[in-house]
């Protein structure tokens, strides 16, 4: 995040820059932008046009993007400056997959009903986000006719992934990508105040025990490291536990996106 302080000048930096720069990419692939209008908020999402039925849906939700513009002071908007999730949507060639972002990322300002900073920041992980994304998520399946579900979350976006999937009888497969998983564990790590109103997925494991899951964390990431994702299988009864893959090369953002089509066949097998 404060490695993203010098681009407060750039004119990229602007919420509808990042936002006609992600509806770029996913175009170049053929995706359209969608509005899905839940109880809460209104979420931004990608799909590819036209819709491709099929039995099982990938959503690929997104990370906490622009949070903090410096430690005390929240960005006004959380749209990221890289769509990460969006770069790995856009790779998946394992049958129907669409993009999910987060609450008030991509929207505009007639649509940002219930956007307080709380909710990408101390509430990133709260039930009304978690609420808010299954809603949206039974929109995607209705329109793209699934009944089956694979959630694919990466960073912030692995624990609204895991808390959506222990909420829900339809999904096949928990993958995440860098994600943080023990959120309170994470705080510590970094010596930050507490996500007050924020769940934890680790909580879950009960509802998540029998869901097979997949967890993917880069060997060099300092951000989210791999010993928190370990934190999270080790809540799990020993027999339970998901297997945690240690990526060497990666970081919390590098290479994700360019190593992808070698990693979803053992993501999504």
């Amino acid at each position: 995040m404060l490695a993203a302080l010098p681009l407060l000048a750039c004119t990229n930096f602007s919420p509808d820059a990042r936002r006609a720069s992600a509806d770029a990419m996913a175009l170049a692939h053929g995706w359209r932008p969608l509005r899905l209008a839940t109880r809460e908020f209104v979420l931004a999402a990608y799909a590819p046009s036209p819709a491709r039925p099929g039995e099982t849906l990938a959503v690929y939700i997104e990370g906490d993007g622009l949070a903090w513009l410096s430690p005390s002071r929240p960005s006004d908007d959380p749209t990221p400056l890289r769509p990460l999730a969006l770069e790995l949507a856009l790779r998946h060639d394992r049958g129907t997959a669409v993009y999910l972002a987060r609450p008030c990322q991509y929207v505009e300002a007639a649509e940002r009903r219930g956007c307080e900073p709380a909710f990408w920041t101390d509430r990133r992980f709260a039930d009304a986000v978690v609420a808010a994304t299954s809603e949206a998520i039974d929109a995607l399946m209705q329109r793209l006719q699934a009944r089956r579900l694979v959630l694919v979350g990466y960073s912030g976006g692995g624990a609204v992934a895991a808390l959506v999937a222990a909420r829900r009888h339809d999904v096949v497969r928990l993958v995440t990508v860098a994600g943080n998983l023990a959120p309170r564990q994470w705080a510590q790590q970094h010596e930050l105040a507490p996500l007050t109103g924020s769940l934890d997925p680790g909580d879950a494991w009960r509802a998540l025990q029998d869901i097979p899951q997949y967890h993917l964390v880069g060997a060099e990431d300092s951000n989210v490291t791999p010993e928190l994702a370990a934190a999270f299988a080790a809540r799990f009864p020993a027999g339970k536990r998901p297997p945690v893959e240690v990526v060497e090369g990666a970081t919390h953002t590098c290479c994700w996106a360019d190593k992808w089509p070698a990693l979803l066949p053992q993501a999504v097998p």
